[in-house]
């Protein structure tokens, strides 16, 4: 227990988030990054934010509906209520049961989507959060990155957009700054309950993501899955990634 009587983040498995604004593929790679894992016989738990629990799939439905109609500090209260039921329903237990926990997004889309993008203080979203997690911070983060304009493109391809999606330019302007902030080593020592957050270049083919995102988990974890990038990639060093 720490000093406001929370527990600490103290697991046995790998705690790994996928990061990134609109288009620039993150759920795809956190399918794909799923399959790899799981093709060579690594035990993942594949979760995605909002949801990943009955309450939370109820919360994702109304957070992501074009039709809702929410203030933003409802919206952030939403997504840390949403996060609380999967981090002591679902992620703790897999983390102590020794499993690779993959989620599609987590803390940093906090601040980044409400914090500089709706607006609220960081320390007010912060505050919200440390009850939200129970103290529990990612091993690993990683960030897909590209530039607005071509990450604009997809989403334009793609089509159907949802709630978060139809905000406007300047919108996703401040989300797509605030997350380009967080790849630094003093906006990380600055904000610890992120944890460690690597840069990863989301342009090209998606296997090429992939092998990215793999050789920065070889990185972190070479006992466990650097195997695989030599295996799969025949590379031994995480090309196309950069730690903050």
């Amino acid at each position: 227990m720490n000093g406001n009587g929370l527990r600490e983040a103290r697991t046995t498995g790998r705690f790994i988030v996928m990061e990134g604004g609109e288009g620039v593929g993150k759920t795809t790679q956190w399918q794909q990054v799923t399959d790899r894992l799981q093709s060579v016989g690594h035990r993942v738990v594949a979760l995605r934010e909002p949801g990943g629990t009955p309450a939370g799939d109820t919360l994702r439905r109304v957070l992501l509906d074009p039709s809702s109609t929410l203030v933003p500090n409802a919206e952030a209260l939403l997504f840390a209520a949403s996060r609380a039921q999967l981090v002591e329903a679902v992620i703790r237990p897999a983390l102590a049961d020794d499993a690779t926990v993959l989620v599609d997004r987590f803390l940093l889309s906090t601040y980044a989507y409400q914090g500089a993008g709706r607006g609220i203080p960081v320390e007010s979203l912060r505050a919200i959060n440390h009850v939200a997690t129970n103290g529990l911070t990612p091993d690993l983060t990683l960030l897909l990155t590209l530039p607005i304009d071509d990450a604009f493109a997809r989403v334009r391809a793609r089509g159907g957009a949802d709630r978060m999606e139809r905000e406007d330019r300047a919108f996703h302007v401040r989300v797509h700054d605030a997350f380009s902030l967080a790849t630094s080593s003093a906006w990380q020592d600055a904000h610890p309950e992120i944890g460690t957050v690597v840069n990863i270049d989301a342009a090209g083919a998606a296997d090429q993501v992939t092998a990215r995102c793999v050789a920065a988990l070889a990185a972190r974890w070479p006992s466990c899955f650097g195997g695989l990038v030599a295996a799969r990639d025949g590379v031994h060093a995480p090309a196309g990634v950069t730690h903050g």
